[in-house]
């Protein structure tokens, strides 16, 4: 991943940890600061993860409500209540699909869902603009 992930423009670092089989992949974003993707490395599947929102302090039946329906018609990620209610994109990829032009696909899938939908959900979250 270090090779051809690192050399794209638009990705800021990539880091591995062997101890977790983990790469962490930081992109730059317009509609927030950066974002990472955690890269899990499984024995038939690549599992990926972006951090996308702390637990909201209120509105929580209507945000689900909200991100369940995006979640109908996204492909690549979908949106997850982690167990400390926090919201991420997740995703799965059998290795044997695994190439540089879906790790490229993938990426760039969780950009434009970050880029979609981040700025929509802090507003039903917590009432205001990121930024």
């Amino acid at each position: 991943m270090e090779g051809p992930v690192a050399a794209a423009e638009y990705i800021q670092t990539v880091e591995y940890d062997p101890e977790l089989r983990r790469w962490y992949v930081r992109f730059g974003c317009d509609g927030r600061d950066a974002t990472t993707i955690y890269f899990d490395l499984h024995e038939r599947t690549l599992r990926y993860e972006v951090y996308f929102l702390p637990d909201p302090p209120a509105n929580h039946l209507e945000l689900y409500a909200y991100l369940l329906r995006r979640n109908h018609t996204m492909y690549g990620a979908r949106f997850s209540i982690g167990p400390d209610g926090d919201v991420y994109l997740v995703g799965r990829v059998a290795l044997e699909h695994l190439s540089e032009g879906e790790l490229d696909r993938i990426i760039g899938v969780l950009y434009e869902l970050v880029e979609t939908w981040f700025q929509p959900v802090v507003q039903l979250a917590f009432g205001r603009r990121a930024g």
